[in-house]
């Protein structure tokens, strides 16, 4: 996510509009309009693999991996204040009829699996506010953070009464289990092709 584009609020029909004409990508939150930074060669290889994998266990299976050009719509939260979000995940998946936010169809409200990629510029917002927002859809499952420096897969997964349990892999032999679409991606084929950067090279946090 880059800067607003306006600070001026934007009805989500006047932004939707503005989209289906823009050359360029933009996301909606609380009726401000962000412009979609770049992404980085590592970052595209990355989007492709997951939709690769995902797209070859999910043969002849009652569910449909969307590419990062389909936005999702989050749901608002009045109760915070919040107007809901419009957003391209990198990938998305939804088993059985896709439902659509209007007759555009270019706007999907029931997804079951997303995927992030990590990037410096929207890691926290990832993380943090989007995460927030998504889980706000009752028909949301499962959500994964990807990062694209090193092997490191988050998947956090909606157990009963609303609470998200966190799995971590981060081993290039390891996979991670999707239960709710029978999917188990493998990091080493989410990582085809990435050349990691030396771990001297990785800032390590520091202890508080």
């Amino acid at each position: 996510m880059s800067l607003p584009k306006s600070q001026l609020l934007v009805t989500p029909e006047k932004y939707l509009a503005f989209e289906r004409e823009a050359v360029e990508r933009h996301e909606w939150l609380d009726g401000l309009i962000y412009a979609m930074a770049g992404e980085s060669p590592q970052h595209s290889i990355i989007c492709s693999n997951i939709n690769a994998e995902l797209n070859l266990q999910l043969r002849g299976k009652p569910c449909t991996v969307f590419s990062p050009n389909m936005k999702t719509r989050a749901v608002p939260i009045p109760a915070r204040g919040l107007e809901g979000l419009f957003a391209y995940p990198d990938t998305m998946v939804v088993c059985g009829k896709p439902i659509f936010h209007d007759e555009h169809q270019d706007v999907i409200i029931n997804p079951k699996v997303i995927v992030e990629v990590l990037s410096k510029s929207t890691s926290r917002y990832d993380h943090e506010e989007k995460f927030e927002r998504y889980a706000g859809n009752k028909s949301l499952t499962d959500y994964l953070l990807v990062s694209q420096k090193r092997p490191h897969i988050q998947h956090l997964v909606r157990k009963p009464r609303g609470r998200w349990e966190l799995v971590i892999e981060t081993k290039l032999s390891g996979s991670i289990l999707i239960a709710s679409i029978r999917c188990r991606p493998k990091l080493a084929n989410v990582y085809d092709r990435i050349e990691f950067p030396p771990l001297d090279l990785i800032p390590t946090p520091l202890n508080n």
